[in-house]
């Protein structure tokens, strides 16, 4: 069925989860994909804007996680440990897809996200789209952690612009890419309702893990389209770790631009196209019921 300009039009929702106000929109009629997006981002960033897969017959329910974008900040007795990450994405499905077998779709800390939920629903969730994946399910080291550390300290300190100089202070791209993921980090920072909690998240989430070492992937058998981006571009979420995933995950498969060009995870459109086609694939469209 064809949708008109008004069906594409983003219709907003709020979801309580614990003493978390969750903001989101949805947009689109079909099967739902949930979009999840990574730290320090918001819901826009995980298909950039793209409602190509509205167009092709799927729900998109896409929401900020806790202390980004429009969320609320978390309580001073919870904080921003994947667990809770967790019980956020759990809240927002039984409130936007209650009885339905959705398509999650995350990005960084949204990729973690869903494949550590889907671990524990793996009969719930009818496929995995896992963009830029950083973390072997293991704690990060001093030196991770003290980068990480550097930005929270600068947003604390110094707001958008302090964040942008401890960013740039630490950015390693391709000279090619430098002013595109500088402009690109600096519009999605300035969308943050609450710049405080996401300080508080660039320390916190980085210090939690989502699964217990990457051999527990192996037990995962859902349906996994795994994007990868080269380094040049995006050295933060290593083309080698995403191949690491892949190989892990049972029914995984690597997806990504070719060498060269805008990774894939930055092309709304184009990776829009790439999960229709994967959800097409028989194994994943018998899921989707």
């Amino acid at each position: 069925m064809a949708l008109d300009r008004a069906d594409l039009e983003p219709v907003p929702f709020e979801v309580g989860s614990g003493g978390v106000r969750i903001a989101g929109e949805e947009v689109g009629e079909g099967p739902p994909i949930v979009l999840l997006h990574g730290l320090t981002a918001t819901r826009r960033y995980v298909l950039h804007g793209s409602v190509t897969l509205a167009r092709r017959g799927y729900r998109l329910i896409s929401y900020d996680a806790r202390g980004h974008g429009e969320s609320s900040p978390a309580p001073e007795d919870e904080g921003y440990s994947y667990p809770e990450l967790m019980r956020d994405l759990g809240a927002v499905l039984a409130d936007r897809s209650p009885d339905e077998h959705p398509v999650l779709c995350g990005h960084s800390m949204g990729c973690h996200t869903a494949a550590g939920y889907a671990l524990d629903h793996a009969d719930d969730v009818a496929a995995l789209v896992l963009a830029g994946p950083v973390t072997l399910g293991i704690p990060a080291t001093d030196e991770v952690l003290a980068a990480w550390d550097r930005l929270a300290d600068g947003l604390d300190r110094g707001g958008v612009d302090g964040f942008m100089r401890a960013y740039e202070g630490d950015l390693s791209v391709d000279p090619s890419w430098r002013e595109t993921a500088l402009r690109i980090t600096r519009e999605r920072m300035e969308r943050h309702r609450h710049p405080e909690a996401v300080a508080r998240a660039l320390r916190e989430v980085p210090r939690s893990l989502p699964f217990d070492g990457l051999a527990e992937l192996e037990t995962l058998d859902v349906p996994a389209l795994v994007v990868a981006s080269y380094d040049e571009a995006d050295p933060g979420h290593p083309y080698a770790m995403a191949e690491a995933w892949a190989e892990r995950l049972s029914a995984g498969r690597l997806v990504s631009e070719e060498p060269g060009k805008s990774p894939l995870a930055w092309q709304g459109g184009r990776l829009s196209r790439v999960i229709a086609d994967f959800l097409d694939e028989p194994q994943v469209s018998g899921r989707l019921g």
